[in-house]
């Protein structure tokens, strides 16, 4: 069967589009292809289900060209800044501390999971809801790796420092931070580093697809902050020639 499935532009430019802020532009789009198997589940595109078995693409979604192929896929801005956070010594009692910019959170427990220490750490003043990610653990047997996003995307951050100073049992107790990522750095160089527009509309397609066709807004105005996917305008280091997209 062909993996190439047409797809037509013809409903509202409004629907179902809460980062669409103008609607200048959008009689410009480009009809593009996209490939599919840059995309991830769950991230760009919602699984289908057993009443509706087709895979659907979100609207919104930052998009680059492959420069080898012409093809389209995910904007691979600056990357984000990952750390990773390991307790040694098999503490059987107490708590840590994590400090970020001059900010120390509160305790953190010694078997704490990944959700405890994501929300630890958006407690502190300098951290929103929603700027870090957190996976991995639980401690002390698991290291945790916390993703800088928000409004720390692409950003090259300081590193944490940690105390295990109320930690307890096991055998000398400690906890380290290293930087497994360093952020700001561009995260690919095929040609999607540089940004090509955004998806205007959801598309649906086949499991095992590999390629789709969408439209691509490539001027206008867009709501940033309400795109399907952490993106930091001020991030954008290049685009493709003839983008011409402002941000609210």
């Amino acid at each position: 069967m062909n993996d190439f499935q047409p797809y037509s532009y013809t409903d509202s430019v409004t629907a179902d589009r809460p980062w669409l802020a103008s609607l200048v532009g959008v009689q410009d789009t480009n009809t593009i292809t996209l490939d599919l198997t840059k995309f991830s589940e769950g991230v760009h595109y919602t699984p289908g289900t057993l009443l509706q078995h087709r895979n659907v693409m979100k609207s919104g979604i930052p998009l680059g060209k492959i420069t080898a192929s012409g093809l389209y896929a995910p904007y691979a801005g600056p990357t984000s800044e990952v750390q990773t956070v390991t307790v040694t010594g098999t503490p059987t009692g107490g708590t840590y501390t994590l400090t970020f910019s001059g900010q120390t959170t509160a305790g953190i427990p010694y078997n704490a999971t990944a959700a405890q220490v994501k929300t630890t750490l958006e407690a502190l003043s300098n951290v929103n809801v929603g700027d870090v990610t957190v996976t991995g653990g639980p401690h002390p047997g698991t290291a945790m790796t916390v993703t800088f996003v928000g409004q720390y995307l692409g950003e090259d951050v300081g590193q944490m420092t940690a105390s295990a100073a109320g930690l307890t049992g096991g055998t000398s107790p400690a906890v380290t931070v290293t930087t497994a990522t360093a952020g700001g750095a561009a995260s690919a160089s095929d040609g999607t580093e540089k940004l090509a527009g955004f998806l205007v509309g959801s598309i649906s397609f086949n499991p095992g697809s590999t390629k789709a066709s969408g439209a691509l807004l490539w001027h206008g105005e867009i709501f940033a902050a309400k795109l399907p996917i952490p993106f930091d305008p001020d991030d954008v280091a290049a685009t493709q020639p003839g983008v011409n997209i402002h941000y609210r």
